[in-house]
């Protein structure tokens, strides 16, 4: 997969969530986890994260929306329920990205929103935890561009035969 991305959230407040945020954007292979206007007590949010994520993948505590800095080319993608955003299985995710989950009580502030190159927003009729919303996003985006043959067309099937993944003795295929 070519590119790099990146996950954090705002004003997030539970460190067992940043916790778990963190260990999933390391099994997914991101290239830095931040916040943004997080709470104080994040120390507590290594007890979520048993990869031990901040040896292996840099974390950027920003105070505010202005001192974050993102690498050149890297667009800000918001995950936000607004009538706007675009269906995340729609969405072609971009190289170079970074995405941004609101708090747990509350959205993306107005000023986050403004600095969004894109608005994205996980089909669900409510909003759901901040760290599962992150593993939602990561694991579209490695679908989406990790080079996976086509999903075949037969239930269980595998791309190179179209009806079944594996051969059950006694059942042949017609």
């Amino acid at each position: 997969m070519r590119g790099y991305f990146a996950i954090g959230s705002e004003r997030i407040s539970k460190p067992m969530n940043l916790g778990a945020l963190m260990r999933t954007a390391n099994a997914f292979g991101a290239s830095f986890v931040f916040s943004i206007n997080a709470v104080d007590r994040l120390k507590d949010a290594y007890q979520a994260d048993t990869s031990k994520t901040a040896g292996q993948v840099p974390y950027y505590p920003w105070e505010s929306v202005d001192d974050m800095h993102l690498p050149k080319g890297c667009q800000l993608v918001g995950v936000e329920l607004t009538d706007e955003a675009v269906m995340l299985p729609t969405f072609r995710h971009p190289p170079q990205a970074a995405y941004i989950l609101g708090p747990e009580k509350g959205d993306l502030s107005p000023d986050i929103l403004a600095r969004c190159d894109h608005v994205v927003k996980i089909p669900t009729r409510f909003c759901i935890n901040v760290s599962l919303a992150g593993a939602l996003v990561m694991y579209d985006r490695h679908l989406s561009m990790g080079g996976y043959a086509p999903r075949p067309i037969m239930p269980g099937g595998t791309a190179g035969d179209g009806l079944t993944a594996t051969h059950v003795p006694g059942k042949e295929r017609r």
